[in-house]
């Protein structure tokens, strides 16, 4: 095997990390550890979406010189396992691994992190798996609708560019690519540690100081992203794929942030909405009409706001009127708001379920760390049941009207164009533009 064909810089006296993120619990005897980066995808230069994922999963197979193989065989012998995590806004090594082989396992995830060799030979393998990956994922009717929908959603913000990249994209990487982008994005200044299981603080800060100083040295990066900017006005996109008798089918606009004053308490109302299986999406889709066995609306967030969606998936003959209908429910969600009671079940489900994120020490520590790296408000888990159940009717009402706009939506539908089609058009009132991608554009 090629090694070490990139030269990287030796490490420096790194300053002290912040003190890890850490939740004891002696109840199994294990330890997760995971390594959180407060930049993703979006620090992808242009034509080059999909590097940051790439580098990560490099990392791992060079980790310390050794091939993949020996790699994945280490790991498994200390009885432990390690992932790499990309979104937009961050990146993360996440791994579980048997306390007692804790002290070795370190030294392998020190070798990821800080002494990959990014041999080009294991860079051309992972680039042809990687575009397997992308062709494979075409036979996925659900990941290609959502793959479009963000990317004509967002348009020329960054939201938009795919995590994964394209094959174009991923033929492009050169050594030289993946070496810059691992000292600019892989630095101490850039991480959050977190551990939870068989651990102590003290243990933990130990580690992390390794860490710290096995990984390039560098600034910490500002996220420049601009607050995203969505288009007016209802448009339909078409991902035409021949002989579909199923559609998949997403529409959405503008969305919520954690910032918003509203946030909780459109989550609330959403909950109503389509946040549940027994939400007033799933009642009229499913139960009465049988359209889609599932049918939900979201409202995930990230530094900057993103989505508000419903998603369904209707077979071809049901799409143009589930989509109708979906969007008179959107309508008057908006235009009636709920009930009281409505709210009182939300409140409830919320708090209740809310006991389920957080019954295990990973749960807990995982909350703490996706709250560092999104930059949460203060107390945004901690405070999450009482923000729910403070939430009045006339704020749920209130933060609906001013966040969900039914008029600026865009539909996005995998099928058969020339099948449904005209359906589809007829089903959206004031419809005002039209796209027809082919399932298997390159982008």
């Amino acid at each position: 095997m090629s090694t070490a064909q990139v030269d990287l810089p030796e490490a420096e006296a790194a300053r002290p990390p912040l003190d890890p993120l850490v939740e004891s619990s002696r109840a199994l005897p294990l330890v997760t550890v995971s390594i959180g980066l407060r930049s993703g995808a979006i620090e992808d230069p242009p034509g080059k979406e999909g590097l940051t994922r790439f580098a990560s999963r490099l990392m791992r197979r060079t980790a310390g010189a050794r091939t993949a193989e020996q790699n994945d065989a280490l790991i498994d012998s200390l009885g432990a396992s390690l992932g790499s995590d990309v979104t937009h806004s961050t990146s993360a090594f996440q791994a579980t691994v048997i306390a007692r082989s804790l002290e070795n396992f370190v030294d392998v995830l020190l070798d990821v992190i800080g002494r990959p060799s990014l041999a080009e030979d294991e860079q051309g393998r992972l680039t042809r798996e990687t575009q397997s990956e992308l062709i494979e994922s075409r036979d996925n009717d659900r990941a290609l609708c959502r793959r479009f929908f963000r990317r004509r959603l967002f348009g020329a913000h960054p939201y938009s560019r795919s995590v994964s990249g394209s094959i174009a994209s991923t033929g492009s990487f050169t050594a030289s690519d993946v070496a810059s982008l691992y000292r600019r994005l892989f630095t101490a200044e850039n991480a959050v540690f977190a551990f939870s299981g068989d651990i102590d603080a003290e243990r933990a800060r130990s580690i992390a100081m390794r860490a710290s100083e096995a990984m390039p040295q560098g600034p910490a990066l500002a996220d420049s992203t601009p607050e995203t900017a969505l288009p007016g006005g209802r448009r339909l996109v078409i991902v035409d794929k021949p002989e579909r008798t199923q559609t998949q089918i997403l529409i959405g606009g503008a969305g919520t942030h954690p910032g918003d004053p509203d946030h909780i308490a459109l989550h609330v109302a959403n909950t109503v909405f389509g946040g549940t299986f027994t939400a007033r999406m799933t009642r009229e889709i499913r139960s009465k009409r049988g359209w889609s066995y599932g049918a939900y609306s979201s409202l995930p967030y990230d530094r900057r706001r993103q989505a508000f969606s419903m998603w369904t998936f209707p077979k071809a003959s049901d799409a143009a009127a589930c989509i109708r209908l979906e969007l008179e429910l959107l309508e008057a969600w908006r235009g009636q708001g709920i009930t009281k009671s409505e709210l009182s079940w939300a409140k409830r489900y919320l708090v209740r379920s809310h006991a389920f994120s957080i019954d295990t020490a990973a749960k807990r520590v995982g909350l703490k760390l996706d709250a560092e790296l999104y930059q949460l408000p203060p107390g945004y888990h901690e405070k999450y049941v009482e923000h729910v159940q403070a939430v009045t009717l006339e704020q749920a009402n209130a933060a609906i009207h001013a966040r969900i706009n039914p008029s600026d939506l865009l539909v996005c539908v995998v099928g058969t164009d020339k099948e449904i089609g005209a359906a589809l058009r007829d089903a959206i009132p004031a419809l005002e533009s039209v796209e027809v991608v082919a399932f298997d554009a390159d982008e």
